[in-house]
C-alpha cells in the first residue's frame, strides 16, 4: 500500500507542470485575455501587484544574510575589498564600452531619419513629472550619490527595499563581525538560520510568479494592443536588436572566455527570462538568479556581492537605451549635436544612471537628466518614447538581467573562484535543477 501511494506521489509530481512551463501557459492565457476580454483584463493588475509586493517584503532581509554569510565566510577582509574593487572595474568598463557602441551604431544607422517631432504645450506637460525627477536626479550629481548608498537608519534602507542601501548596511555588518571574531559568532550563526528561513519564503513567492506573469500580460495587452508601437516600429526593433547582438555577441563571448557554454547557461535562467519578459522587471528574480549562481558554481561571496551592486551599477541594457535614444531625439527634432555636446551627455548618462535603479520610469527620468547636458534637444521630445516604454522595457529588463547573471561568473573566473566543473555538470542538458532549500 505504501509502494502504491509513493508511485502515486510521483507520477503525480512528473504531471504537474514545471515553473517555466506554468510560466509560457500563464503568458499565453493572458494574451488571450488581453486581446479578446480587455474590460475585464484590467482586474487582473493587482497580481502583478501581490507578486512583486511579496518579492519585496523579503528580498531585503534575504539580501543582506546572503552578503554577511558570505563576507563572514570569506575569511579575509582584503579579499573582500579585492572582489569590490575588480567589480567596479568591470561594471565601469562593460557599461562605458557597450553605451560607446550604442551612440556609433545609432549614428551609423540613423534610426529617426525620415521622422519629424514638434513639441506642443501638451508633450511639455506630460513630460513634466519626469524632468523634474531628472532635475533632482542631476543635482545629486556624484558627491548625491555617495550620500545616497548610506541609510538613515537600517529600518528606512528595509522599508524603502533601497538594494544599494541594504548592500552597504550589510558589507559593515559583514566586516564587523569578521574583525570581533568569536564575540560575533552567535550573530552569525543567527543570519545563517534567517538566510535558510528567507530562502525557503522566497522558493514559496516563486511559485506564485505565474499568476504575476497573467496579471501583467493581460493588463498590458488590454491597455496598448499588439500593435500599438505604430511608426516607432523601427526604433523598438532596433534595440531589440542591439539587445540581442550584446547578449549573443560580448555576454556569450565572456562565458566563453570562462568556459561556460553561453546556451546552456541561458537555458538554466529560461524561467526567470520569461518572468522578467513578463513583468518588465528584474527584481522579481534576483533571488532566484543568486540561488542558481552558487549553485551551478559560483561562490557565495561573489554571487552575494557582485548581483546586487550589478542591479545599480551594471545597467548594460540602460545604456544601450540611453545612447540610442540621444540619436534618436536629435534627429527627428533636427538637433545637431556637436562633439562636446555628445561627449557631456555620455557622461552625464554614466553618472546618473547609477544607482538609479527601482525608481519608477527610471529610463526617461535618466534619459531627461542626461538630455539636460544638451539643452538644445527639447526636453518634450521625450513624449515619443514615453509611448513605447513599456515594449522598450521588456528589452531593457532581459538585457540587465542577463548582463548581472554573466557579471559573477566573470568575477568568479577573475578571481578564481568558480568551479568550472561544477558548472558543467548543472549546465548539461540532462540535469533537472534544484535550488538549495
Amino acid at each position: 500500500m505504501t509502494s502504491n501511494t509513493s508511485l502515486s506521489k510521483d507520477a503525480k509530481r512528473r504531471f504537474r507542470p514545471g515553473i517555466f512551463s506554468q510560466v509560457v501557459i500563464a503568458t499565453l492565457i493572458g494574451v488571450l485575455v488581453g486581446l479578446f476580454a480587455p474590460h475585464v483584463a484590467g482586474q487582473f493588475r493587482w497580481l502583478t501587484d501581490l507578486f512583486l509586493r511579496l518579492i519585496l517584503m523579503a528580498v531585503g532581509p534575504l539580501l543582506f544574510c546572503i552578503v554577511v554569510t558570505g563576507i563572514t565566510g570569506a575569511g579575509s577582509l582584503g579579499a573582500v575589498g579585492r572582489l569590490g574593487f575588480r567589480s567596479l572595474i568591470y561594471f565601469e568598463g562593460m557599461t562605458t564600452l557597450v553605451l560607446l557602441l550604442s551612440v556609433g551604431t545609432a549614428m551609423l544607422i540613423r534610426p529617426g531619419q525620415g521622422l519629424t517631432f514638434t513639441p506642443s504645450p501638451e508633450d511639455a506637460h506630460i513630460v513634466a513629472s519626469y524632468a523634474a525627477n531628472a532635475h533632482l536626479l542631476h543635482g545629486q550629481g556624484f558627491t548625491g550619490f555617495i550620500l545616497s548608498l548610506v541609510p538613515r537608519s537600517p529600518v528606512a534602507a528595509f522599508a524603502e527595499g533601497n538594494i544599494l542601501q541594504i548592500l552597504f548596511f550589510a558589507i559593515l555588518t559583514g566586516c564587523c563581525l569578521s574583525r570581533i571574531g568569536e564575540a560575533g559568532a552567535p550573530v552569525t550563526r543567527l543570519i545563517e538560520s534567517l538566510s535558510t528561513l528567507f530562502s525557503r519564503m522566497m522558493r514559496l513567492i516563486i511559485a506564485l510568479a505565474p499568476l504575476g506573469v497573467f496579471g501583467a500580460v493581460a493588463t498590458t495587452v488590454a491597455e496598448y494592443g499588439l500593435d500599438a508601437i505604430g511608426r516607432l516600429a523601427s526604433f523598438v526593433v532596433l534595440y531589440f536588436a542591439a539587445i540581442a547582438v550584446f547578449i549573443v555577441v560580448l555576454l556569450g563571448g565572456c562565458l566563453l572566455a570562462c568556459g561556460v557554454h553561453p546556451w546552456r547557461f541561458a537555458r538554466y535562467f529560461r524561467e526567470e527570462i520569461l518572468i522578467v519578459t513578463a513583468t518588465t522587471s528584474s527584481d522579481s528574480v534576483l533571488p532566484s538568479i543568486m540561488a542558481k549562481l552558487e549553485a551551478m558554481g559560483v561562490s557565495r561571496q561573489v554571487v552575494g556581492l557582485v548581483v546586487p551592486a550589478g542591479y545599480s551599477l551594471n545597467l548594460d541594457a540602460l545604456s544601450i537605451y540611453l545612447g540610442f535614444a540621444i540619436v534618436f531625439l536629435a534627429d527627428v527634432t533636427g538637433t545637431p549635436l556637436t562633439l562636446t555636446q555628445m561627449l557631456s551627455m555620455l557622461a552625464t548618462a554614466l553618472i546618473t544612471s547609477k544607482g538609479a535603479h527601482g525608481v519608477p520610469g527610471i529610463a526617461i527620468v535618466v534619459l531627461a537628466a542626461t538630455l539636460a547636458a544638451a539643452p538644445s534637444i527639447p526636453l518634450s521630445s521625450l513624449v515619443l518614447l514615453l509611448a513605447v516604454d513599456w515594449f522598450i522595457g521588456i528589452a531593457r529588463a532581459v538585457g540587465n538581467l542577463a548582463g548581472n547573471c554573466v557579471a559573477p561568473v566573470v568575477m568568479a573566473a577573475w578571481t578564481g573562484a568558480l568551479d568550472r566543473e561544477r558548472a558543467r555538470h548543472i549546465l548539461a542538458p540532462h540535469v533537472k535543477m534544484e535550488l538549495p532549500s
